[in-house]
């Protein structure tokens, strides 16, 4: 089977979208958003003036000052993912916009968008994997923590999610004084999400080939 050919910087592109839509159809059904975006959504419940976006690139902005001091090192390109965090950001407060105007006041109809965030959010993340462009400072984070202290990915990732998920509960029960934005959807999605990002990307991997549109722009990320 001839294998469709995508750019690296379209498949980036996608994949926000893609991401972005998923996330704000999962906080449109209320059952609880992954526990990664926990934190900034619940800054956004209490802070009237931070919109959800805003909330997650301050957020990350924060998060990589922390990450530098902790690495003991700065590296320009870090802030491209910073620049990412922005992009994501403006894009996800147009979908909230968006799917603001979907109904949900009925169960069946916050479990299907709920189920339409899951797969959505799996299959803009699979697509942001195939490209060179700097991921969110969440997903830095992970790499540089996991080759700085020689650990796996996916040990470095599960402490990562867990801190994330104590310091949601913290704020949610110290800012709003109630559990709200976590709640069985955060446990579902920490379930499935892995399984469904390895379904898609198996099936990218199968059926599409990347390549840069730019290549000596991917020579400087990934330097």
């Amino acid at each position: 089977m001839k294998k469709l050919k995508i750019y690296e910087e379209a498949a980036f592109i996608i994949g926000i979208l893609l991401l972005t839509a998923g996330v704000a159809l999962t906080a449109k059904a209320d059952f609880g958003v992954s526990m990664v975006v926990a934190p900034a959504y619940i800054l956004s419940l209490k802070f009237g003036f931070l919109s959800f976006g805003t909330a997650e690139y301050l957020l990350q902005a924060v998060l990589l000052m922390l990450m530098c001091a902790a690495l003991g090192r700065f590296r320009i390109q870090y802030l491209f993912s910073f620049v990412t965090a922005v992009i994501y950001g403006f894009v996800l407060d147009g979908a909230m916009a968006v799917f603001s105007l979907l109904p949900a006041d009925a169960l069946y109809l916050r479990i299907i968008w709920y189920a339409a965030g899951i797969v959505l959010s799996a299959a803009g993340i699979s697509l942001l994997l195939k490209s060179y462009l700097p991921p969110e400072v969440y997903e830095l984070i992970v790499k540089e923590l996991s080759s700085k202290y020689n650990k796996s990915v996916a040990k470095v990732k599960t402490v990562y999610d867990i801190s994330s998920l104590m310091v949601s509960a913290v704020l949610c029960l110290t800012l709003l004084g109630r559990l709200k934005g976590i709640g069985i959807g955060t446990i579902i999605c920490t379930l499935v999400n892995g399984v469904i990002i390895g379904l898609f990307t198996r099936a990218l991997d199968k059926r599409t080939l990347f390549a840069p549109l730019f290549p000596k722009l991917k020579i400087f990320f990934e330097k």
